[in-house]
Parts: structure tokens; C-alpha cells; sequence
């Protein structure tokens, strides 16, 4: 019973630390917010740029994983190329190791466990604070405390179970393993790093075993798991990406290739490797009293060597995964574009992936809207062309009701996480402009209905003034489309100026006013009958609803409302 219980505290001594450390790098991230963003996207003009900027923001979030999806979903959603993404890769390998350094430095000596209670103690009035950038501050010391109160206690449930005897036992029957025990080493980093889909607390636990001085188990063995450990954690963005484009498939295939091309070459001088690295720590760090310096070193030097040996050969890298993962002629309208399952790395940068969709179903009601105009002909040998653009525009409109529930789903699930209030205010007025997206779609297939209604059951064409007076309100509606469009593509905040919109929208009301009431007195003239009247009459009304429902998107974006 003893033996379940200590196993149990095992466990949940490993889930207190990996939930400290999820907390506090999301308290990190929301803090930061768009700052983080603009970092990744502006700092990596050149390589050096990118590997320093993956360095900062992942000892800052301490997470390689979070670093790495989130430069993927950058790199999926077109806003970093797959060079850039690859220089960022190569710095969070290298940022990660801060999280060995303060474990190593304090983990095992100071009583960190001790000092959490009088940190919650601090945290607890930012946590409920109503300013959000407090809020995510008390997230952070929350994380901060749980991660080493989680650490103080897997030390205490490993003494508990004897931890160090049993590894001991099982490392005297590969003690004439020689070197294919290191290699057995790196696998089992690979594939517990893997399960537990986080490099530091493999990390952790290295560092707890090799502290405990077991015997069989020195730095070779704990640096051959700290190597494993590289290969495990790109198994994250590579699940991210499996859902993704092909540049994010690429952009995660760059970061296993870096890893696993590091290992080998540092399992071809592994030993001279660990001699030097000991060697470093005793003389020029002078800490040779300190074990876990030397393989907190390891960590840290294996990482930057892998780095200054591939940084020259970034274009070779990209040329490499582009070879392996050819890139494939996008199916037209197949689905979303941006938008992937897989890619949840942050609730703050899901909402950019979203944006992004947004305005790629607003491009698709635009091509909608443009087969509509060109179903005006109405000559019988026009039939078979006037079909297919009907049959084009009844596709886009399935098309654009898809659109709606992917992307509102994926924003329902993003509003589940913890995001900030103007995040929140972002993701409401995002739905309600997916919601007059597909509604701009179903206009698109209204108005095609109208138009084969009209071809089925009237024998008579427009009059030349009739399409005269169509193709102003068309080109109004098409003005206004257009405006949308950039106005979605416009950065988040105030101050949007849609003065155009509002006008155009004046004008598309007094002109379908206008029409009106000349339908009706040529219609009482006889200029045509009723029936072709009351065709065109439903087309210009159809054209006036469509331009309703972009210049509620336009408002929503611009965060205003006409009075």
C-alpha cells in the first residue's frame, strides 16, 4: 500500500511540476501578448537575429515546445518564412537550457518548496486582480511556486520509493554495455520526453538522478539522456504540424533534423565531449564541487555547438525538408488555410491564425460574388456557361457555411483558454463577423438563384437600361467587398477610418430607393411586364442586403457602430 501511495506521489509531484511550468509560461505569454508576437515576427531580419530571438523568448516562457509550435503556427499562418523559422528553432534549443541552470543552481540546495506558500501568498491579489496584465503576473508566480514546489516533492517521492536502487540495479546489467549503453540512454530520453511531452521535466529528473550519485549512473549516462531528450521534444511541433501546411510540416521537420543531426555528431566524440565539458566546470567555472553544473553544462554546450555547426548551412537545411516534403498544388477551396487542429500552442496566437482565415473567407466571398457578375448572358448557347458558374457559386456558398462553423468553433475552443479581456473582445467580434461572412455567401447564391429563376421563367432579357442601372449597384456592392477585404486585413486596434464604407452604403440605399420607384412607373408604362420587373427588382434588393452585411463586418472590425 506504502509502495501505490509513494508511486501515486510520484506522479503527482511530476503533474505539480509540469503544470507550474505550463502556468507560468502562459502567464508569461499573455503578458507579453502582441509584444511577444511582434518579437518573433520582427526580430529575425537575419539568422543571427532569429537563433538570439529564440534564445530570449524561450528563456523567457521557458519552454522549447511552446517557442517552437508557436513558430510554426508563424510559418503556417505565412507570417515567417521557413528560414527565419529554422534560426528560431536553433535559439529555443539553445534558450531551454535556463531551465537546468536554476535548477541546478537552487533545485536541490535551497528549500524552494519552503518560500512557495509566501509566494502564493503574493500572487493571490494579482490573480484576482481586474487589470488582466496583473492577473497574468500572479499566473506566473502561481506557475513559478508549483513547478519548484512540484520539483521539492518528486525529490521526496523518489527517496520514498528508493528510486536510486532500483536504477542502480537495472545499470548493473548494462555496466559492459560500453557505448551501446549511451546510445540505450539517448533512446530512453527520447521516448520519455516524448510521453511526457516536456524536455524540462525529462530534464528535472536527470538532474534529481545524477544528484543522487548512483552508482553506474554518472555524466556520460545523464548526458546521453539529456541528448535523448532534444530528439523527444520535436515530436511536439511535429504532432502540431500534422494537420498544418506543408511550410509548417517543413518548419517541424527542420527541427528534428537539427536535433538529430547534433546527436550523431556529438555521439562520434562523446567522450572527449564530456571530458571537455567536466574540464570547463572545474577550471574556468571553478565549480567542480557542483556535479550538476557539469551536465547543466553539457546541456547548454551540446546545444550551442549544434547551433555554430549549422548556422552557416541554414539554406542547405531549407533546401533539404523542401526535397523531403514537396511542396504540393493546393487543392482550390479544399477547406481552411490557416487554421489547423493541431496548432493550439497559444489561445493569444490562435486568435492571429483566425484573423488570417477571416480574411481568406472574405477573399472567397469576393471570387463568389464575381461568378455572380458574370452570369448576366442570357443566350441559349450561353446555357452550358451560365450552368457551371451557377453550379461554381452554389459551391462557394456550401463552401462559406463550412467557413463559418470551422472558424467559429475554432474560436470557441481559443475563448476556452485564458486569454486577456481584449482577446476576449477580439474573438466576440470575430464571430459576428464570420456570421455576416457566410450570410454575404448566401446572398451570393440568392442572387444567382434570382438570375436562373429569371432565365427559367422569363423569356425576356434586361432592358439596356435596366443592366445599366445593375451594373452601378454592382459596382458599388463590388467597391464595397473590396474595402471589407482590406479593412480585415488592417492590424488590430482603433482608429480604423471607414468613411468610404459608410458612403458607399448611403449610396447603394438611395440607389436601390431609386430603382424602386422607376421599376414601378416603367412597369405602369409598360416599358416591360411585371413579372421581368419583379426579377429585377429582387436582383437590386438582393445586391442592397449583401452590402448590409459588409458594412456590418466593416463595423465590427473597426469596433464601431452607426448611429
Amino acid at each position: 500500500m506504502d509502495t501505490l501511495l509513494n508511486i501515486l506521489s510520484l506522479l503527482g509531484s511530476l503533474g505539480l511540476f509540469l503544470f507550474g511550468m505550463k502556468t507560468m509560461s502562459e502567464g508569461l505569454e499573455k503578458f507579453a501578448g502582441d509584444r511577444l508576437r511582434s518579437i518573433l515576427a520582427a526580430m529575425t531580419k537575419n539568422r543571427l537575429m532569429g537563433v538570439f530571438t529564440g534564445i530570449i523568448v524561450t528563456a523567457l516562457i521557458q519552454s522549447s515546445s511552446a517557442t517552437t509550435v508557436m513558430v510554426v503556427s508563424f510559418v503556417n499562418a505565412g507570417l515567417m518564412n521557413l528560414a527565419q523559422a529554422i534560426g528560431v528553432i536553433m535559439g529555443a534549443n539553445v534558450g531551454t537550457t535556463v531551465t537546468a541552470w536554476i535548477i541546478s543552481a537552487i533545485g536541490f540546495k535551497v528549500n524552494i518548496a519552503a518560500l512557495a506558500l509566501p509566494l502564493l501568498a503574493f500572487g493571490i491579489p494579482l490573480i484576482f486582480s481586474s487589470q488582466s496584465k496583473r492577473k497574468s503576473i500572479g499566473e506566473f508566480i502561481f506557475g513559478f511556486a508549483f513547478l519548484f514546489m512540484g520539483l521539492s516533492f518528486l525529490q521526496k517521492a523518489a527517496t520514498d520509493l528508493d528510486i536510486g536502487s532500483m536504477v542502480a540495479m537495472m545499470l548493473a546489467g548494462l555496466a559492459d554495455g560500453g557505448f551501446l549503453t549511451i546510445i540505450l540512454f539517448v533512446f530512453v530520453g527520447a521516448l520519455v520526453t516524448m510521453v511526457v511531452q516536456a524536455s524540462a521535466a525529462t530534464m528535472a529528473i536527470t538532474l534529481m538522478l545524477f544528484d543522487m550519485h548512483i552508482p553506474g549512473f554518472g555524466l556520460e549516462q545523464a548526458a546521453a539522456l539529456a541528448m535523448g531528450q532534444n530528439i523527444g521534444t520535436t515530436i511536439t511541433a511535429l504532432m502540431a504540424s500534422m494537420t498544418a501546411g506543408t511550410q509548417a510540416r517543413r518548419a517541424a521537420l527542420a527541427h528534428m533534423f537539427f536535433n538529430v543531426f547534433g546527436v550523431v555528431v556529438v555521439l562520434m566524440m562523446f567522450y572527449p565531449f564530456c571530458n571537455a565539458v567536466s574540464w570547463f566546470v572545474e577550471e574556468v567555472m571553478m565549480a567542480g564541487g557542483n556535479d550538476l553544473f557539469k551536465l547543466s553544462m553539457f546541456h547548454t554546450a551540446f546545444n550551442i555547438f549544434n547551433t555554430l555547426l549549422l548556422i552557416g548551412f541554414v539554406r542547405q537545411i531549407e533546401a533539404f525538408v523542401c526535397r523531403v516534403l514537396p511542396l504540393k498544388e493546393e487543392v482550390e477551396d479544399k477547406g481552411l488555410k490557416y487554421i489547423s487542429g493541431g496548432l493550439f500552442s497559444t489561445a493569444e496566437l490562435s486568435i492571429l491564425q483566425a484573423r488570417n482565415e477571416i480574411v481568406y473567407f472574405a477573399e472567397r466571398c469576393q471570387k463568389s460574388y464575381n461568378y455572380v457578375l458574370s452570369m448576366h448572358a442570357n443566350d441559349e448557347e450561353e446555357k452550358d456557361r451560365f450552368q457551371k458558374l451557377y453550379a461554381k457559386v452554389e459551391h462557394y456558398e456550401s463552401i462559406t457555411d463550412n467557413m463559418e462553423y470551422e472558424i467559429a468553433h475554432y474560436l470557441q475552443q481559443v475563448s476556452e483558454g485564458r486569454l486577456s479581456d481584449d482577446a476576449k473582445r477580439q474573438v466576440q467580434r470575430m464571430l459576428r463577423e464570420v456570421d455576416d461572412l457566410e450570410s454575404i455567401g448566401d446572398c451570393c447564391f440568392s442572387l444567382a438563384r434570382t438570375l436562373s429563376r429569371k432565365r427559367e421563367n422569363c423569356q425576356e432579357d434586361f432592358t439596356p437600361q435596366q443592366l445599366e442601372q445593375i451594373q452601378r449597384m454592382e459596382k458599388l456592392v463590388s467597391d464595397a467587398l473590396n474595402l471589407m477585404t482590406e479593412t480585415l486585413q488592417q492590424p488590430e486596434g482603433e482608429g480604423h477610418d471607414i468613411t468610404r464604407s459608410y458612403m458607399i452604403e448611403d449610396e447603394i440605399n438611395a440607389l436601390r430607393a431609386q430603382l424602386r420607384n422607376d421599376n414601378l412607373q416603367n412597369i405602369a408604362s409598360g416599358l416591360y411586364d411585371y413579372k421581368l420587373g419583379a426579377f429585377f427588382i429582387d436582383y437590386i434588393n438582393g445586391l442592397e442586403k449583401l452590402g448590409d452585411y459588409v458594412l456590418n463586418v466593416v463595423q465590427s472590425k473597426a469596433r464601431q457602430t452607426r448611429v
